[in-house]
């Protein structure tokens, strides 16, 4: 039987956002695509985790907001993770100016239409401008994801708070996978983690990249493989 990864994407992306990462890892792992819960409490996303997940521990992946979430769950339920990884996010809150930024895209959104995402905001959250699927994949998630979700995944952005402290009294294995000028990572938060946690590996790439499961799944692979051994 193999293993099992739970995988938790972020913002605004469903299943498709594995579909280039699955065939580095499904030969050995089953990934199993939960869909983020629709609401903007982080404490009943939590529990509708805990209803849906039905194995007593899990190894836990979570991409971006996904990751926020992942981290949530596993402060509140260190029995039930055998490991964490975050991809491209982290345990942290969302700061003062992020939360005014977001604000004010909700309000334009909620004004002018929900038209979908520009390809020039695409292209600032991947390096490979040049790859039509990747920006297409990208472009559909948001599309069909909607109005309705993307509202209530944004204000949910808005009630994070720090879990740094918790996920260092944890003893399981966590990673940390991220671009080293990823704009949309919290890479201040990385401080908090020293080598004396040994517990935690964080892992870097340099680049701009946010979209890594998309953008680069080999690599992603190679880090997941490492986290499972």
């Amino acid at each position: 039987m193999k293993e099992k990864i739970y995988l938790l994407p972020g913002l605004m992306t469903d299943e498709r956002l594995w579909q280039r990462l699955r065939p580095f890892l499904e030969e050995e792992y089953e990934l199993i695509h939960i869909p983020l819960p629709l609401t903007e409490d982080f404490e009943e996303a939590a529990l509708k985790l805990e209803e849906l997940i039905t194995d007593e521990k899990i190894n836990l992946l979570g991409f971006s907001l996904g990751a926020y979430l992942a981290s949530y769950f596993t402060a509140k339920n260190p029995h039930r993770v055998n490991r964490l990884f975050l991809v491209a996010g982290s345990p942290a809150e969302t700061k003062k100016d992020e939360i005014e930024r977001r604000t004010k895209t909700l309000e334009q959104m909620n004004n002018f239409g929900f038209k979908g995402l520009a390809t020039k905001k695409i292209l600032s959250l991947i390096e490979k401008s040049e790859d039509e699927e990747l920006i297409n994949i990208i472009k559909d998630m948001f599309l069909d994801l909607g109005h309705e979700v993307y509202n209530v995944q944004m204000r949910s952005s808005f009630n994070r708070r720090n879990f740094n402290e918790k996920l260092i009294s944890l003893s399981i294995p966590i990673r940390i996978f991220y671009s080293t000028e990823d704009r949309l990572f919290s890479h201040s938060v990385l401080e908090n983690f020293k080598d004396e946690h040994q517990h935690i590996t964080k892992i870097s790439r340099e680049g701009t990249s946010h979209m890594l499961p998309l953008e680069f799944p080999e690599q992603l692979s190679f880090e997941i493989k490492e986290w499972m051994k």
